[in-house]
């Protein structure tokens, strides 16, 4: 038996599990896989482990529906900081390791504020062709790869049967790329939607932490959009990205909004 937490930040939902004693050694993917099945398991976008750093308060881990490891996740980044204050794993600023970085994190009130890793890998004004037709997209990579497409009519875009056709596109092979569907709402006020196709989960999530930041600094090169930019993602609910744009590079870049713990649990392995 293992217990868990269940988690929720702008519609992400996640399994955690505090992992410091290394109770999850092997097939952690498989573990993960039955977890988040909405059916059999417990349901979750992903796994979320807890375990000893060297380096940092603590190490998370992350493991997609379908099994793989993800380097990092910005809306399971907010959970697992609040988890860790509640538990009292760490304060309410704390260092977080992950495999694309090492991660800021501090609370104030109910808002959750990460120090994502700079991004990196950026890519303007690529042409893809999906069912025939020519898309215009860009590249950045926020602790894990993103593809970024500007939308008039955001509602009835098909996200799913786009999405994937554009994170399994030869393009962004081998490994593909979260895909995210933008629309500037208001540039005057910095406001953007974002519908994200995520990779791992193979489907549209309620909401994407490092596709809010891909999505943000994208539309500020390209709408001149400026810090923070409010995104609003399929949930209805907000998050706030904030960054400085340095000699033409995005550093010192922030993730805000609200995160819960819903309720714990065992459940038998």
């Amino acid at each position: 038996m293992i217990k868990f937490t269940k988690a929720i930040a702008t519609g992400n939902d996640f399994i955690i599990v505090d992992n410091r004693g290394l109770v999850l050694k092997n097939n952690i993917g498989q573990l993960a896989k039955r977890l988040c099945d909405r059916i059999y398991g417990i349901g979750a976008d992903g796994l979320l482990l807890v375990e000893k750093s060297k380096q940092a308060d603590f190490k998370m881990r992350v493991f997609n529906p379908d099994g793989s490891e993800a380097e990092m996740c910005g809306n399971g980044l907010r959970c697992i900081a609040l988890y860790a204050k509640a538990n009292r794993i760490a304060l309410a600023d704390m260092r977080i390791e992950t495999r694309a970085g090492m991660i800021k994190a501090s609370m104030k009130n109910d808002e959750i504020k990460v120090k994502l890793t700079d991004p990196k890998d950026i890519q303007w004004n690529l042409c893809v062709m999906i069912q025939g037709c020519p898309y215009k997209v860009s590249l950045a990579n926020t602790g894990v790869p993103h593809v970024i497409h500007f939308v008039d009519d955001i509602e009835n875009i098909d996200v799913k049967e786009i999405g994937a056709e554009m994170r399994y596109h030869s393009e962004f092979s081998p490994a593909g790329a979260n895909v995210d569907f933008v629309k500037i709402v208001n540039q005057g006020k910095n406001k953007i939607k974002v519908r994200t196709y995520e990779r791992g989960v193979e489907d549209e999530t309620l909401a994407c932490g490092t596709g809010a930041v891909a999505s943000a600094i994208i539309s500020a090169e390209a709408e001149k959009l400026t810090s923070p930019v409010t995104v609003e993602t399929r949930s209805k609910e907000l998050l706030k990205v904030y960054f400085e744009l340095i000699e033409g590079n995005f550093m010192n870049v922030y993730l805000e909004g609200k995160a819960r713990l819903v309720y714990e649990g065992t459940i038998k392995i």
